[in-house]
């Protein structure tokens, strides 16, 4: 993934590049039209390349070269991020969240997690913290639906988590997020990602998502702005949590700089449907119980 850094992106003719997570929920694609989306037609007819895309000229003037074959996952995620990339006026709002407490409480009780079958990720608590912000932000849990002139607010949390395989990124969603327990959504969650990566993961699994988290924290990455999965409208991009100089200030006013374990937030948002104060709103928000282990355990 490409990394883009600043406040605020919006999506212009240029300069902007973006992530390659979300947008496979509904990756598959059956008789040329994208499933979903009311049955509406790919903008793109094949593979996400434009059907009058310009001609390409023969490499092997420069040198040798090795055809792969763009099929399966890769392109039915080409024509899924083809279509959110058309539909969806982008906007990404970021910031970072001091996750010190944070770390502390999860060494303090991953082995608890793990004897129960489950893996206690920070990806974890971001899930579980999500469901918090979307209620107190649903136009995050949401679909415009243009046709009907109505936004369409879900009233269920349905969590799409990006997984990557070596047959690329595959986005199996843990449902009701908000009936179930830091536990559950940690065994769980050890379930799909291993299902996911062994080819096992049912067609189901990667249907109804009302919002997608996206992680490139696990392999090193920072800050990025990733793709709405669509129809859903806002998707969390997650950056490895790095130790860093932070500035604090105490009740007399005085300053000092301590080692700080700060991740990076990145929310990608429709602009149709929400505005820039709603995103500020909502990170703030999900920031609050993922600094402070005793607001996220009364939060959720």
């Amino acid at each position: 993934c490409e990394s883009a850094r600043g406040n605020t992106h919006r999506r212009g003719g240029g300069g902007n590049r973006r992530g390659c997570a979300g947008g496979r929920q509904r990756g598959h694609v059956v008789g040329g039209r994208q499933n979903g989306g009311r049955g509406r037609a790919s903008p793109l007819a094949s593979g996400g390349m434009p059907s009058s895309s310009p001609k390409l000229p023969d490499f092997t003037r420069w040198g040798p070269v090795e055809r792969i074959p763009f099929r399966s996952i890769r392109r039915a995620t080409a024509v899924q991020m083809a279509t959110a990339w058309s539909q969806i006026p982008h906007v990404s709002s970021q910031d970072t969240v001091d996750v010190t407490r944070l770390e502390a409480f999860r060494l303090a009780h991953k082995a608890k997690i793990e004897a129960a079958g489950g893996r206690l990720s920070m990806t974890v608590f971001v899930v579980k913290a999500l469901v918090a912000a979307l209620k107190a932000f649903p136009r995050f849990n949401a679909t415009l639906d243009l046709a009907g002139q109505a936004i369409i607010l879900k009233q269920y949390y349905h969590l799409g988590v990006a997984v990557n395989t070596d047959r690329g990124l595959i986005v199996p969603v843990i449902r009701d997020v908000d009936r179930k327990s830091v536990t559950d959504v940690a065994v769980e969650l050890a379930d799909i990602v291993q299902t996911t990566r062994a080819g096992k993961i049912s067609r189901d699994a990667l249907q109804g998502g009302t919002f997608t988290l996206t992680n490139a924290g696990a392999m090193g990455g920072g800050f990025f702005t990733p793709i709405i999965n669509y129809p859903e409208v806002a998707i969390l991009g997650t950056g490895q949590a790095r130790m860093q100089p932070v500035v604090e200030t105490d009740d007399g006013g005085r300053h000092r700089i301590v080692p700080r374990l700060m991740m990076p937030l990145v929310l990608c948002f429709d602009h149709r449907v929400a505005d820039g104060a709603e995103a500020i709103g909502f990170l703030k928000r999900l920031m609050a119980l993922l600094a402070d282990p005793d607001a996220f355990l009364m939060g959720i």
